[in-house]
């Protein structure tokens, strides 16, 4: 195969610039085109940007590969766009649920494309969604909490909403008291996702942070990940991902997946 043609959406944003620098520098990748409203018309990284996802695709550059780094309201229609027309896609925008990645990976499926979805692109926070995943196989208590900015603007974070489905595919946590019989005010024990409580802080001073907190008669484990002021920690995933992607047709969700039967991080950039 030669060289995979990428298209970044989001080409102008806090994490959309530094992954398009990264597919600049990475061998056997090829930035194409950008989307971006704001730029849209315009040249940035040396390539043309466009308003929409869907002019990016049906323009003359080729696209094999659509990175989504936009936003929770137009990720869905971005990802379906891409699929119908046979491209590749890189999900690192939260928003969707459980179940529209269910549609996702059937007509992923049908069309014979790959879709790689991850709340965390980050090759730490996959670390730690995979340690969870080990711990929730024999402790069966636990709760999540999500820390974020106080401008952002959904809730919970991809991060911690794919964190708790899949937890919850391994098997549903126990609870002495179901949270909806609380008596007070049931809502202050989080929100139900897919039957984990899921607790989500916004303030000033976080960037993004996810814990899984596991708790035993007197004992706790906290797995924890932070992320700090900079998109670079998302940059290598993401060109994993892209690579991934365009190899195996249908649905990957969790960047941890690729990270355990897929090649060496050092190879991905």
């Amino acid at each position: 195969m030669g060289e995979l043609r990428v298209c970044v959406a989001g080409i102008t944003g806090w994490t959309g610039e530094a992954v398009a620098q990264g597919v600049l520098d990475a061998p056997g990748l090829r930035l194409s085109s950008g989307v971006a409203r704001s730029a849209a018309g315009r040249e940035h990284f040396g390539v043309p940007v466009y308003g929409t996802v869907e002019e990016a695709l049906d323009a003359g550059e080729g696209v094999d590969v659509l990175v989504d780094y936009t936003s929770h309201a137009s990720v869905g229609a971005h990802v379906r766009a891409a699929v119908a027309r046979g491209v590749n896609v890189v999900v690192g925008s939260s928003g969707l649920s459980a179940e529209e990645y269910e549609e996702i990976c059937d007509l992923a499926t049908k069309h014979g494309v790959g879709v790689v979805a991850s709340g965390n692109f980050s090759l730490t926070a996959a670390m730690a969604q995979a340690a969870a995943k080990l711990a929730a196989r024999h402790l069966p208590h636990w709760e999540i909490i999500d820390y974020a900015s106080a401008q952002k603007p959904d809730a919970p974070s991809g991060t911690a909403r794919e964190l708790a489905e899949q937890l919850s595919g391994i098997r549903r946590p126990e609870y002495a008291i179901r949270p909806e019989d609380t008596a007070g005010h049931p809502e202050a024990r989080g929100a139900s996702v897919s039957d984990v409580q899921v607790h989500s802080v916004r303030l000033p001073g976080f960037v993004l942070a996810v814990e899984t907190v596991f708790g035993l008669p007197d004992e706790r484990l906290v797995i924890r990940h932070d992320a700090g002021s900079s998109p670079a920690p998302y940059v290598a995933g993401t060109l994993l991902a892209v690579r991934a992607a365009a190899g195996r047709p249908g649905l990957v969700r969790g960047l941890d997946t690729l990270l355990l039967d897929g090649p060496a991080p050092a190879d991905a950039g």
